[in-house]
């Protein structure tokens, strides 16, 4: 699937959505390490952007992004609309990424 292919409205210009298959969703679990958390500790000390909880977090939606474009594709989508992301902390230092949309099969319009 084209990443072009992927958006957070709920249309692609250029497109027309011939069918919709409905809602698919990829989810991922995290837990940061002893060593990412007191990494990310001493980075707060000096302030602005914790880059090891950042890259944690880039990472991690990026899996549930592409775990959720696995889950289109073996329903046959070309095309997902309506992306969402939601997070919840299941306990301390471990979080739940989903990440969900409408699957849809598009032709150029």
């Amino acid at each position: 699937m084209d990443h072009a292919l992927t958006t957070t409205a709920f249309t692609l210009d250029g497109y027309a959505i011939q069918r919709t298959l409905g809602v698919v969703r990829g989810i991922t679990v995290r837990s940061r390490s002893i060593f990412g958390t007191i990494g990310g500790s001493l980075q707060t000390l000096v302030g602005g952007n914790i880059t090891l909880f950042s890259e944690l977090c880039e990472k991690t939606r990026a899996e549930a992004f592409e775990l959720m474009m696995q889950h289109a594709q073996r329903l046959g989508a070309n095309a997902i609309v309506g992306i969402r992301y939601d997070a919840t902390e299941i306990m301390q230092g471990v979080t739940e990424v989903l990440c969900y949309g409408t699957a849809v099969v598009v032709a150029s319009a």
